[in-house]
């Protein structure tokens, strides 16, 4: 279908390529300063995994483990973030301004309604699910206290996503920005004094480092509250209970959402699994790799919810045209940014590489497959914007059929017959990763040419 302006009218060929400077700002806007809040959440991640290091390898081991364990058991209720951020934007495209924190409302109670029992039940049960995953006493003792201790900020972390997704939804996810980032500065802070018994606190080792994560969550769940007081009230915040419909729909949008994340998340211990079985060695570049990788495509998470705010808002002015078109202008300003992400593992590999491996022999092997991931981190990128703008017109559903058919269905398969069945080594196993990464991007796409989610109710 030929790009076409605001009014409906057909644009010459190079308009498509042509950043429009105007959209640009609007786009930079909205995107780098959810950007910089994820940056935060790495940062955190690189000097809590830092802190703990020190109390031992099994205790980093099992740390690591329940980390995983957690992002797991949040997933079913982090994924209302989407569904709140369509609803809420679809009502700021329609004028409906004094409904738009309903959905927030609606995924404040959804959260804890469905957070509380699943904490409860996975408290109760962390012991057991450490020992089928680790038969280390040390790391299932250390796993179980830490994933026990996170577990009590199920609740909050549900909390905290849906207002992630009101604030983009609204265009003031600099309150999003200053939120995490303040969080994550007293979480470190606090771990540091908790963990080795700095200031006057005592020293509390791995159970010092759940603890002082779950305060900060729970700090940073009161901030939302105080803001959302101070910015959303006319917008029905805390005043207005959502309809059974409304209930529903944020069900029917955010469930997908978080059935994609968990599978997202299994799909990657499924991959840890298939690559261990090539080799120790190749296991221990795949962990390297993963974590580069997740960090390089943090900007195409970013612009990918200004897309779903931009797209959402577009279609609640009843104007699909813009709606189709914003994808794309995101897509164009995410393209330049993430140029110059993966330049540095296209011409530099051996150097990143060289800041977490030791080994000559292992950057030699990583090598390649990081060239990879620089190559293809635009299509990637391309493929994260489209995909969180499908969520943001309510296509939640289709976006979660791609997204796990293709993991389960072709890539897993695939690595694994490449990997211990063939023995064609990482690169091959990477080589299927980037091909199935560009196949999603080229779906999702397609799905968005078709314009079918311009029926979708949000």
């Amino acid at each position: 279908m030929p790009a076409t302006s605001a009014d409906g009218k057909p644009l010459p060929p190079t308009a498509f390529w042509r950043l429009d400077r105007q959209r640009s700002r609007e786009v930079l806007a909205l995107a780098l300063p959810i950007i910089a809040a994820m940056t935060s959440q790495n940062v955190l991640n690189l000097v809590d995994t830092g802190m703990v290091a020190h109390l031992g390898p099994a205790t980093l081991a099992g740390v690591g483990l329940a980390s995983f364990l957690n992002f797991m058991a949040v997933a079913f209720i982090t994924g209302l973030s989407s569904a709140v951020q369509a609803m809420a934007a679809r009502r700021v495209g329609e004028g409906k301004l004094d409904e738009t924190a309903i959905p927030l409302n609606g995924g404040i109670l959804l959260s804890a309604a469905l957070g509380i029992p699943l904490a409860a039940l996975l408290i109760w049960q962390a012991p057991n699910i450490l020992h089928l995953l680790n038969d280390d006493p040390e790391v299932v003792a250390a796993g179980t206290t830490y994933l026990q201790l996170r577990l009590l900020s199920v609740v909050a972390i549900g909390m905290n996503f849906s207002f992630r997704g009101y604030w983009s939804a609204i265009k003031l996810a600099r309150l999003y920005m200053f939120t995490l980032v303040g969080m994550h500065s007293f979480n470190i802070a606090l771990n540091y004094c908790l963990i080795f018994g700095k200031f006057g606190f005592p020293e509390m080792g791995v159970t010092g480092a759940g603890m002082g994560t779950s305060i900060s969550i729970f700090l940073g769940t009161i901030a939302y509250f105080i803001l959302g007081w101070r910015h959303a009230r006319p917008a029905g915040f805390l005043a207005r209970r959502p309809s059974r419909e409304q209930f529903r729909n944020l069900l029917r949008l955010g469930l997908p959402s978080s059935i994609q994340q968990l599978f997202f998340a299994a799909g990657f211990t499924v991959l840890f699994w298939i690559v261990g079985q090539v080799g120790t060695r190749e296991l221990a570049v795949a962990n390297v790799l993963i974590n580069i990788s997740l960090v390089a495509v943090l900007p195409g998470v970013g612009f990918g919810l200004a897309a779903a705010t931009l797209a959402g808002q577009a279609l609640g002015r009843c104007d699909p045209v813009d709606a189709h078109r914003w994808a794309w202008d995101v897509c164009k300003v995410a393209s330049v940014l993430l140029t110059f992400v993966g330049l540095p593992m296209l011409l530099l590999p051996r150097a990143i590489l060289g800041l977490f491996l030791q080994d000559p022999a292992l950057v030699e092997l990583g090598t390649f497959p990081l060239r990879l991931i620089g190559a293809g981190i635009i299509i990637d990128g391309v493929g994260l914007v489209l995909m969180n703008a499908l969520f943001g017109v309510g296509a939640a559903r289709l976006v979660m059929a791609v997204g796990v058919g293709l993991q389960w269905l072709l890539f897993l398969p695939m690595a694994y017959l490449l990997g211990p069945v063939w023995g064609l080594g990482l690169s091959a196993i990477w080589l299927a990763m980037t091909a199935y990464r560009g196949v999603q991007s080229l779906v999702l796409a397609s799905i968005w040419q078709r314009r079918r989610w311009v029926l979708s109710r949000v």
